[in-house]
């Protein structure tokens, strides 16, 4: 088994905060990042596809999925020191702190709607169109996630840690997450 146990796995709902916190823990840690999500992305370009829409192709395309979550499996296993931003990385890394953003979908459509980041593989009309288009991106998750792996992204009896980011900064989620780390750390080194 890994020993390299200076490991948070990021995951979240969609617009959580889950990369500005990652780069907060990270100015705050020193510790590398590793983003799931990026890979995810340059292969929906590369297919010329929105995330949504190669979220369905991966579906029937099970060695993609089994590609991206295996990634940061290995990057763990040379890796220590790091923050993995990923959908399932508490999954692919058990002996991680495992940390679970959430956010209230009104504030998560705001928030996509005003990010220019997520370049032209997410395109949202209006809040409503934001809304429907991360509540089915999560449906398409969830059930890709059981049926390939059988498990259960949404229950939150997976995480060491559940924040809800709906209503604090960036800046005060990463504090409060450093706060569960360190404590969490102590029991692990004993």
């Amino acid at each position: 088994m890994n020993k390299n146990i200076h490991i948070i796995t990021l995951a979240g709902d969609i617009a959580s905060g889950k990369g500005a916190v990652s780069h907060i823990l990270h100015t705050k840690l020193n510790y590398e990042i590793y983003k799931n999500g990026e890979y995810f992305r340059e292969l929906a370009r590369q297919h010329d596809m929105s995330v949504k829409d190669f979220n369905i192709y991966v579906e029937s395309h099970k060695e993609i999925d089994f590609e991206i979550e295996k990634s940061a499996e290995k990057y763990s296993n040379e890796h220590d020191n790091l923050i993995v931003d990923a959908r399932l990385g508490w999954f692919a890394i058990p002996h991680s702190f495992k940390v679970y953003l959430t956010v209230d979908l009104d504030v998560a459509a705001k928030r996509v709607l005003n990010d220019d980041s997520r370049g032209k593989v997410e395109k949202y009309l209006d809040l409503q169109h934001a809304k429907a288009e991360i509540s089915e991106r999560l449906r398409l998750e969830n059930n890709r996630y059981l049926k390939i792996y059988n498990v259960r992204k949404d229950d939150m009896s997976n995480y060491d840690y559940v924040l809800d980011t709906t209503n604090i900064s960036p800046d005060k989620a990463a504090e409060n997450i450093l706060d569960k780390y360190f404590a969490w750390l102590k029991t692990q080194e004993n």
